[in-house]
């Protein structure tokens, strides 16, 4: 039999661990942390799930910040084998409202006002192209 003081240690314990799974769960860090004030404003999902999944998005940023539209890439769902694929634009100017699938996702009339192109590839490589339309 537990002594009344071994069982208040093991509450003691579960309660610490359950708030810190809660406390670390709630913490996780997200896309409004990011500066830049991001904005998804298209989004294409192919409808395949059981092979390759394809995730191409149309994002407004307030400045060109490289490093933070990384780290919002890096935000974004992933899956094994599947792409990932986000356009960044400045806020204010043209941006696609509908995306599709291979090589050209958008119209090219939203080309000149992407700033960068960020990319996972089914390998987990990734790769951020500053003005990839620039000629």
């Amino acid at each position: 039999m537990l002594t009344k003081p071994i069982k208040l240690f093991i509450i003691f314990a579960l309660a610490a661990l359950i708030g810190y799974i809660i406390f670390d769960s709630v913490s996780q860090p997200n896309v409004g942390d990011l500066r830049g004030n991001f904005k998804e404003v298209a989004m294409y999902r192919n409808a395949n799930n059981t092979g390759p999944v394809v995730r191409i998005y149309a994002v407004t940023v307030q400045d060109t910040l490289w490093n933070e539209m990384e780290k919002f890439g890096n935000l974004m769902p992933y899956t094994k084998y599947g792409s990932t694929k986000a356009y960044f634009f400045r806020e204010g100017k043209p941006v696609p409202s509908q995306l599709e699938p291979g090589d050209e996702n958008f119209d090219a009339s939203f080309q000149a006002s992407c700033l960068a192109v960020y990319e996972k590839d089914a390998n987990g490589q990734v790769s951020l192209i500053r003005e990839p339309f620039r000629r």
